[in-house]
């Protein structure tokens, strides 16, 4: 298996949302238009291709300084385990360069994955939630 890495294509939302189904990552899939409006407003966003497949994507927002948050990490199913993530995880990392950190929020199915590709779990974090999205579908 032969993929691309891109940090130069926005991915159009079709393809986003038919990822996010594959992976089971819990986004608000049935609003396209969210979804799209995610993506315009990320200013990083590293992308993994088999062909024309989009099979992989990290979307990060960053001030390129001090912090970027990882807002998504997707790996389509049948291509995960494979080191795809990890790859994602590395360019971004190298397009962020040394100054600036690297964060997200993990899915619960997901808190296992991180600490193996080099992040630290940590305790001092908070959220205030957004409005429930899935009960609006």
């Amino acid at each position: 298996m032969k993929l691309t890495y891109s940090d130069t294509i926005c991915p159009d939302a079709a393809a986003i949302i038919d990822l996010y189904g594959s992976a089971d990552l819990p986004r608000p899939i049935h609003d396209s238009k969210r979804i799209q409006k995610m993506y315009e407003n990320s200013n990083l966003i590293i992308s993994a291709w088999d062909g024309d497949l989009l099979v992989g994507v990290a979307r990060s927002i960053t001030d390129w300084v001090w912090s970027c948050y990882l807002a998504d990490l997707a790996i389509r199913k049948e291509y995960q385990k494979e080191g795809i993530g990890k790859e994602l995880i590395r360019l971004t990392k190298e397009k962020l360069g040394d100054q600036s950190m690297l964060l997200l929020l993990s899915v619960p199915t997901a808190m296992e994955y991180y600490p193996k590709v080099g992040f630290k779990k940590q305790e001092s974090s908070f959220i205030i939630d957004r409005a429930d999205w899935r009960n609006k579908e």
